[in-house]
């Protein structure tokens, strides 16, 4: 007999990775999957990668991104923001030779 999984229950948002939403069960991020995406890796290379996710757990984090794009856009854009912020003041706190 099949297993029916509720679609719902497949992403989660708690204390975990800062109440980001992500992958119930595991410390993926939506915001993770939906970076891979956008570098072009189909779902199917994304579950081969991590090989601890499957097909539905990757369709699952696509579709609340698509759901609430406005919201993983912004999460990531921050996220640029502070990765560009580190990397100008690792290069400012470098002497010159």
């Amino acid at each position: 007999m099949a297993v029916i999984n509720d679609i719902g229950a497949l992403i989660v948002r708690d204390a975990i990775r800062e109440g980001r939403p992500r992958i119930a069960g595991t410390g993926v991020t939506v915001r993770r999957i939906v970076s891979w995406y956008q570098l072009g890796l189909t779902p199917e290379e994304i579950a081969r990668r991590i090989g601890h996710l499957s097909l539905a757990q990757v369709y699952a984090a696509l579709a609340y991104y698509h759901a609430n794009r406005e919201e993983i856009e912004a999460d990531l854009r921050a996220e640029e923001e502070e990765a560009d912020a580190l990397e100008r003041a690792q290069s400012s706190q470098v002497s010159p030779a």
